[in-house]
């Protein structure tokens, strides 16, 4: 009896140490990714010349093209509306003082595209990419089948968040492999994290840019090329009407100062702290079976009713102003 209470009373000592061990291994990672981060910088300019952003004229785009130039690299801007593209790029280089050079394209428009994207980056030492572009296909929750113009859209979705991260990557890579450095950062969501019943193609999208870009930081380390996958909560950006920055939702400029951060210190990133533990307490209090539960559906689609009565009374009350 004494011999089964000594090996009950191991199996838990080991257990507790077990669990013990793997908290601190994991608040000693967030404290190196997100604190740590802050005061010994990875030096941006050491991958090359060059930085290269797509969806560069608002929000995360905008934000990183400019955070990025702060930190010494020249900018090329790719979004498309030729018109905002000139005003970032005017911005960049009397606020940094740093060159840039724009390409104006429509990542909606599929593979036709690259061929021009191609040429105009032929002659840069491009050190760095970042896949921001992305849309959604409703400013609001949807079932997939309530798509607007679902044959157009879906495959503009697509286009915009899946073509577009591996056609520029495909553009790059060769010539950051062939110099043996390099810095892809692809922008993933948390709608990617798990299942998003409401937002089924966009969360899919975003699960393909995640297991694409760790599959290939995986394949290209090696070689010198890190590719690191950024998963955000919310941001204050157009997709998310501009709602003002408060502790859960970051503003764009802050987000992507933090986020450049971690390059060097983790290739999977939430960006900062604050959606790093969103995401921990999402992952432990709505695990898929219950997000994915046909009461949790039922509850979304009241959520996404009650949020849409707000945007139209919203838009009463700004139309009766302007009247």
């Amino acid at each position: 009896m004494d011999t089964v209470s000594d090996s009950m009373l191991a199996i838990g000592g080991f257990t507790v140490l077990y669990y013990m061990l793997k908290l601190s291994w994991i608040c000693w990672c967030g404290f190196r990714v997100y604190v740590l981060s802050k005061v010994w910088q990875t030096d941006l300019k050491a991958y090359g010349q060059w930085a290269v952003v797509t969806g560069a004229t608002s929000g995360i785009g905008k934000a990183y093209a400019n955070e990025l130039a702060r930190r010494g690299l020249d900018i090329v801007l790719v979004s498309r509306s030729k018109d905002k593209l000139h005003i970032v790029a005017k911005e960049i280089e009397s606020q940094h003082g740093r060159q840039t050079q724009i390409i104006q394209t429509d990542f909606t428009e599929g593979h036709d595209i690259y061929p021009a994207i191609a040429e105009a980056l032929r002659d840069l030492d491009i050190g760095i990419l970042v896949n921001n572009v992305g849309m959604n296909y409703s400013d609001k929750l949807v079932h997939f089948l309530d798509i607007p113009n679902p044959e157009q859209r879906t495959t503009q979705v697509i286009n915009c968040n899946i073509l577009s991260v591996t056609q520029m990557t495909r553009l790059v890579l060769p010539r950051m492999v062939a110099r043996g450095n390099g810095l892809i950062i692809n922008m993933s969501s948390e709608a990617g994290a798990q299942p998003q019943p409401m937002l089924s193609l966009y969360s899919a999208t975003k699960i393909f840019v995640t297991y694409f870009s760790r599959s290939l930081n995986s394949e290209y380390k090696s070689q010198g090329i890190t590719v690191q996958c950024v998963a955000p909560f919310m941001v204050s950006t157009n997709m998310t009407h501009n709602l003002p920055p408060n502790l859960l939702l970051k503003s764009a400029s802050a987000f992507a100062r933090e986020a450049l951060n971690t390059v060097g210190y983790s290739s999977y990133t939430s960006g900062c702290v604050s959606h790093a533990l969103q995401h921990i307490v999402l992952s432990m209090f709505f695990p898929d079976w219950l997000r994915l539960s046909s009461y949790c559906v039922k509850q979304t689609e009241k959520f996404a009713q009650s949020m849409e009565k707000k945007m139209d009374e919203m838009t009463e009350r700004s139309a009766s102003k302007e009247d």
